[in-house]
């Protein structure tokens, strides 16, 4: 079932964007070599404290994970993609780290995801990163009224294929508004002018994410992060998008 948002919902869903932003650009910022991802983790829960806001992953137990997550930003590094549980590592230099956030502000969600990189770049991470970045813009670009949720999931498509990035249908963007995962699934590939309508109201959290060689996952020993089967790297965008009368809107963008 869609849940369709009033213009109120959606301003105070842009409170919580802004939020989750700001928060993401500070914590990106401290991505560098020599970090501890636990120290990320600690300035995280700090914010999220401070805003009197509630994390999304805390307790988060579905059915592809073990157990409660018990943290509150996912941070996954270089092979791994997505759901990194923070640990005691030291980000080393070149290192690429995704940082993805979620949480609520007065029962409002937004969602985001921004990759790093640590020191020194390798121009194919750089490239890699750029590309889930564009991919992004491109979905955001294709969100508007009347638009079919194909032609959001072809746009971010055809740019992994441009670059001959394969695309997992297994994970991708959703819906989100009270809670973090609502309907709509939006595969990173598809069909332009299939599935459903894009409506006024509607709020989806885009995320293109993959690697340069391959699609397939492993889950990590912690039952949670997912990393690329051959050991090649990954990066992650996202943004929190209303469809609104006047075209998408991001509400996890600074301006």
């Amino acid at each position: 079932m869609i849940e369709y948002k009033t213009d109120q919902a959606i301003e105070r869903m842009a409170v919580t964007g802004r939020f989750v932003a700001e928060t993401l650009a500070e914590l990106g910022a401290l991505v560098r070599p020599g970090v501890n991802l636990l120290d990320l983790e600690r300035r995280a829960r700090r914010r999220v404290e401070e805003r009197g806001a509630v994390s999304c992953y805390w307790d988060y137990a579905p059915s592809f994970g073990r157990g409660p997550f018990r943290n509150v930003i996912c941070l996954s590094v270089n092979d791994a993609v997505l759901h990194g549980r923070p640990h005691d590592y030291v980000v080393a230099d070149g290192d690429v780290v995704t940082l993805d956030f979620a949480v609520a502000v007065d029962g409002w969600v937004a969602d985001s995801a921004v990759t790093v990189i640590a020191g020194a770049a390798r121009p194919e991470d750089v490239r890699l990163v750029e590309s889930t970045r564009t991919a992004l813009e491109a979905g955001i670009a294709a969100a508007v009224p009347g638009a079919r949720l194909g032609d959001v999931s072809a746009a971010i498509g055809a740019v992994a294929a441009a670059h001959g990035y394969p695309v997992n249908l297994e994970f991708g963007g959703h819906g989100l508004g009270r809670t973090m995962h609502e309907d709509p699934h939006v595969p990173n590939a598809g069909r332009p002018g299939r599935g459903l309508q894009l409506r006024p109201g509607m709020t989806l959290a885009l995320e293109p994410w993959w690697s340069a060689r391959s699609g397939d996952l492993v889950i990590d020993p912690d039952g949670w992060t997912l990393r690329f089967a051959d050991g090649s790297r990954g990066a992650h965008s996202e943004h929190t998008v209303a469809i609104t009368e006047d075209g998408p809107r991001v509400l996890t963008r600074l301006d």
